[in-house]
């Protein structure tokens, strides 16, 4: 969505991604999809980190799944925990640093007994799908608004929203 927003589209690379240079708000963002297994998408992100000269793990963004946010909401977090994410585990291995950002987007607790998996690799009904959908919309906002205005503006902006009902159970 960001590369196409911004005149670009995603490409093949050799550092196991499809990627895409953009300019958002005149900086250079490179924009990455891995294609490694999620549990090794850090081999992805050292790889085109190191290609792209990127200056320490606080200049990376991660937008991943978060099954500790009700579907469709999304958080900005600088650094922190992982939350038992072995995608996330994978990034901080391979660049020795948890302190990179991420812009979580909600795909709520499994139902029931349900295991994580289970619910991770579903299929969304069309009513989660929908709310999805916003959701990306809105987390690449969240990338742009790190890129042009800071972290710390887009915490503002992103952590701050009103909780919803099913937030306040």
């Amino acid at each position: 969505m960001l590369a196409a927003r911004h005149g670009s589209r995603l490409r093949n690379s050799k550092d196991h991604a499809l990627t895409a240079d953009v300019r958002i708000d005149g900086s250079r963002v490179a924009l990455a999809f891995p294609q490694t297994y999620m549990n090794d998408s850090g081999r992805a992100v050292a790889a085109l980190s190191r290609r792209h000269g990127v200056a320490g793990p606080e200049r990376i963004i991660v937008v991943h799944d978060e099954l500790d946010l009700p579907i469709g909401r999304i958080r900005v977090k600088e650094g922190g925990g992982l939350a038992g994410h072995n995608g996330l585990k994978s990034i901080r291995d391979h660049l020795h640093s948890s302190d990179f950002l991420r812009v979580r987007v909600g795909i709520g607790k499994p139902p029931g007994r349900r295991q994580g998996v289970e619910h991770v690799l579903r299929r969304p009904s069309r009513g989660e799908r929908d709310e999805l959908d916003v959701s990306v919309q809105e987390a690449a906002d969240a990338v742009e608004c790190i890129v042009t205005d800071g972290v710390a503006a887009a915490m503002n902006r992103y952590n701050q929203r009103p909780a919803a009902p099913e937030d306040e159970a």
